[in-house]
């Protein structure tokens, strides 16, 4: 609770001082290299889902962990959430940090992700440091190049066209022009050319 009031009160003292806004001015700023945030004092109740569904109206979530217990899978209350842009980091923690959540105030601030995880080998112990999943994300759709629907030849299109496009008669029509004003022009060219080879003949 005294990080949700903190918080609160740096932003306060932002506000009051007034003045022209700068980016790096705002203590925002050493949080500029990382879009990840902490959350919580969460409801136990709550899922990965249900936080998405809080935290996404201030932009893209690509990861969320929420910390569990390992032996029951439990919710502990609190989460990392990483998004897409740093800028709606920011937002989040100016907008939801001490807002009330089935009863319990949550605290939302800036961090760099979870922290590494201790795993035994050996006699050692070494840390193993987070790997995002990027477990919110939508999936990356990768797009072939279209393949071409028609021929020029048949419909006045354009290679490649669609010719189910509402415009598709129209474009076929200006196709259609421009193909017959090049034949007419070459066939002049061509008419010019040979009469020109005629007058060179003996």
């Amino acid at each position: 609770m005294n990080r949700v009031r903190e918080v609160q009160r740096i932003n306060e003292r932002e506000l009051s001082a007034g003045g022209e806004y700068s980016d790096t001015a705002s203590w925002h700023y050493q949080y500029r290299d990382t879009s990840w945030i902490y959350v919580g004092n969460m409801p136990f109740n709550l899922t990965e889902g249900d936080i998405i569904c809080i935290f996404s109206q201030y932009g893209e979530i690509f990861n969320i962990e929420l910390i569990r217990d390992k032996y029951d899978g439990k919710s502990k209350g609190f989460a990392f959430l990483q998004y897409e842009d740093q800028r709606s980091a920011v937002l989040a923690v100016d907008n939801l940090n001490g807002s009330d959540i089935l009863g319990r105030t949550i605290r939302v601030d800036h961090s760099y992700g979870p922290k590494p995880q201790r795993k035994k080998v050996g006699d050692e112990w070494i840390e193993e440091p987070y790997i995002p999943k990027n477990n919110c994300a939508p999936p990356t759709i990768e797009q072939d190049a279209p393949e071409s629907t028609s021929e020029p030849e048949e419909d006045g299109l354009p290679p490649g066209f669609d010719p189910e496009d509402p415009m598709a008669a129209y474009f076929a029509s200006k196709a259609k022009d421009r193909k017959r004003k090049k034949e007419k022009k070459d066939k002049k060219e061509k008419k010019h050319k040979k009469h020109k080879s005629d007058k060179r003949s003996p």
